[in-house]
């Protein structure tokens, strides 16, 4: 089983298309998504021990708002 560590920007290959793909992501399902995953961040982020997983959510809401031109390591 794979564990992803952490998100990082590609270094090429995110042009025009990348621009507009995250314009269009963001209009359709990105914004709900990201608000979706911040919400559940603050839920976790209410314990001590949900802390790990709301750091984990806050990756994911930045991920989910413009996916294009990342990458997952």
């Amino acid at each position: 089983m794979a564990i992803w560590k952490k998100i990082v920007s590609k270094e090429k290959g995110t042009g025009c298309i990348a621009t507009f793909m995250n314009i269009f992501w963001i209009l359709t399902f990105g914004l709900l998504l990201a608000l979706h995953h911040l919400a559940w961040a603050i839920v976790f982020g209410i314990t001590i021990i949900g802390l790990p997983f709301a750091k984990q959510h806050m990756k994911l809401a930045g991920l989910a708002l413009v996916p294009f031109g990342k990458e997952v390591r």
